[in-house]
């Protein structure tokens, strides 16, 4: 009788979880359960939130199955734990989940912004960070809430994992699995990586619209311009009417990334400035042709793959 124990493999992750935990049942946790449970990758769902309201009015439209008291007695009942509140009170709650992790348990996160996320949990989490893989749904919508959730926000959209050294390949594979069953393209990238390349195409653009809504309403005919606000600026403001909590969090735990990108902007608005001021058309028209060019190369390349918004 021979012993087969030093060749057998690690055993594989489970296709999907009986228990999760949505620690902030809004926008993006509430849309991530209802597709779950679509799905019937997950048979029960366990909610947190520090709006009682919120979780009622969640667990009527059947968003959740059941309320817990606090982050650490709902991981506690649960196989996976979603970290779904703004950034930095992601980054606040790793202390009270340590004690309720195993190695059979993952928790997880939706954060836009990773290094900070990854340092907070690498500092809680002790040797329990083996069981976290951090993820960000490139997806979503301007308004927030539990009343806001649909099971298809994340249909052909990215979500971005970026798993640690430490991070165990079976809670990698249980993410990806989990993600998948969205309907959404899964990819990895290192945390840094992340946060450089989200800089530009999502936070800049944000912190954009917010500046241009600010400067709207400085306007002296604020009436007549509340009447003209055309399809233009509809649709670059649109953004503006984001959680305006998480996207304060974002700019505080990116804003390394961040600052410089606002500095290169100001200088090329200084560039068009100059343009506009000597009545260089030629060179207007030059820039605004390339930019229309690079503008259809991210609507094809949108188009075919669903790239981040």
């Amino acid at each position: 009788m021979h012993d087969n124990s030093a060749h057998s493999s690690p055993p594989s992750p489970p296709l999907h979880a009986h228990r999760l935990a949505v620690i902030g049942v809004g926008l993006i946790g509430g849309s991530l359960a209802l597709k779950l449970k679509q799905q019937q990758w997950v048979a029960h769902i366990i909610g947190v939130d520090h709006s009682r309201a919120n979780l009622e009015q969640a667990l009527r439209c059947g968003v959740i199955d059941q309320i817990a008291e606090d982050a650490a007695h709902a991981a506690a009942q649960a196989d996976v734990i979603l970290l779904a509140t703004p950034p930095h009170a992601i980054a606040r709650q790793f202390k009270a989940l340590r004690s309720a992790l195993d190695d059979t348990k993952v928790v997880t996160d939706v954060g836009s912004v990773k290094s900070e996320i990854c340092a907070a949990a690498t500092a809680s989490l002790g040797n329990k960070i083996a069981r976290f893989v951090p993820a960000h749904p490139v997806a979503g919508k301007e308004n927030s809430g539990v009343q806001a959730a649909t099971a298809e926000l994340f249909h052909n959209h990215n979500v971005v994992l970026t798993p640690l050294p430490d991070t165990a390949a079976d809670a990698l594979q249980l993410v990806t699995r989990m993600w998948g069953a969205t309907g959404a393209t899964v990819s990895t990238m290192a945390p840094a990586q992340h946060d450089r390349v989200l800089s530009l195409t999502s936070h800049l653009p944000h912190v954009l619209a917010y500046a241009m809504v600010d400067f709207f309403a400085t306007f002296e005919d604020l009436a007549g311009a509340y009447d003209m606000a055309a399809g233009g600026f509809y649709d670059f403001s649109r953004t503006a009417a984001s959680n305006p909590e998480m996207w304060r969090d974002i700019c505080a735990m990116n804003r390394g990334q961040i600052l410089p990108h606002i500095q290169q902007f100001q200088a090329r608005l200084k560039r068009i400035e100059k343009m506009i001021e000597t009545n260089d058309g030629a060179a207007l028209e030059r820039l605004f042709a390339a930019a229309k060019e690079v503008r259809s190369q991210v609507a094809e390349r949108r188009t075919g793959s669903r790239s981040p918004r």
